[in-house]
This record gives C-alpha cells, sequence and structure tokens, in this order.
C-alpha cells in the first residue's frame, strides 16, 4: 500500500493497555488514528466498541480498523455482523499476512491475553502492509457479503 491507511482503533478493558502500545506505535510511524475508546482499563462492554470501528469503517471514515479485547474472540463475532466488514482474529504474522492478501480483512482483531506485545505489533504491521492478492480472491470475498 502506497498510501498509509487511516485507522479507527478501539478495545475493552483487557485490550486497553495492549490498544495503547499499538497507538503508540502506529503514530511514531505516521498513522493517522481514530481512537474509539475506551480511555481507562474499568470494565466496559466490547461491543460497544467494536461498533464505532465498524461505523467508521462502513462510513469510510477510516481504511482500516483494529480491534482488542481479551481474547480477540468477541470483537470479531462482533465486527463480522456488519455486511462488509471482514474481521480476523489473528495471532501470527502468517495469519495475518494471509487474512489480508486472500480475504480482503479490513479489521484485525488480537486477544490481548493470547498474544504478547511484539507479536501483536508484528501483526499490526503485516496488516497495514499487505494488500489484498484480488485475482482469484475477489469472487470468493464478494461471497462473503
Amino acid at each position: 500500500m502506497d498510501e498509509k491507511p487511516k485507522i479507527s482503533i478501539a478495545s475493552d478493558h483487557a485490550g486497553f493497555e495492549m490498544k495503547k502500545k499499538i497507538m503508540k506505535y502506529l503514530e511514531k510511524n505516521g498513522f493517522s488514528l481514530i481512537d474509539r475508546g475506551p480511555s481507562n482499563s474499568e470494565s466496559v462492554d466490547y461491543p460497544d466498541f467494536a461498533k464505532k470501528v465498524c461505523k467508521d469503517l462502513l462510513d469510510q471514515d477510516v481504511d482500516r480498523g483494529i480491534l482488542v479485547c481479551g481474547s480477540g474472540q468477541g470483537m470479531a463475532m462482533v465486527a463480522n455482523k456488519y455486511k462488509g466488514i471482514r474481521a480476523a482474529l489473528c495471532n501470527s504474522e502468517e495469519m495475518t499476512e494471509l487474512a489480508r492478501a486472500h480475504n480482503d480483512a479490513n479489521i484485525l482483531t488480537l486477544g490481548a491475553r493470547f498474544v504478547d506485545e511484539s507479536l501483536a505489533l508484528s501483526c499490526v504491521k503485516k496488516f497495514i502492509s499487505t494488500s489484498f492478492e484480488g485475482d482469484r480472491h475477489i469472487k470468493r470475498v464478494n461471497k462473503i457479503g
């Protein structure tokens, strides 16, 4: 991707600290971010924050989204309820790369209890640097809805 994608990011309380670390990395590297919360680590309901990031994507205010919760599953489940959202729960660089290249994932979800900071940042780097391959994958992605 030639131009840096604009990113909407959110977490729940379990993912709050990791979200801050990801934001620091992205800001340091010149990415434009929208932080959809929360603003602290007090208990919150993850669907409320996933919805905000999905809305940013569907309204075309951003190019990609990142969601972080304890397992990553809850955020992925909520996000994938929205038509046009393709959220991928990733726990390796290869999984992240394939989610972008083959599935045109537009949201990366991470489980703060299952990936450490180094792996999370590696996944974020792959997510923002990998382009959708298109070609034979287009018809499959179009069937997702």
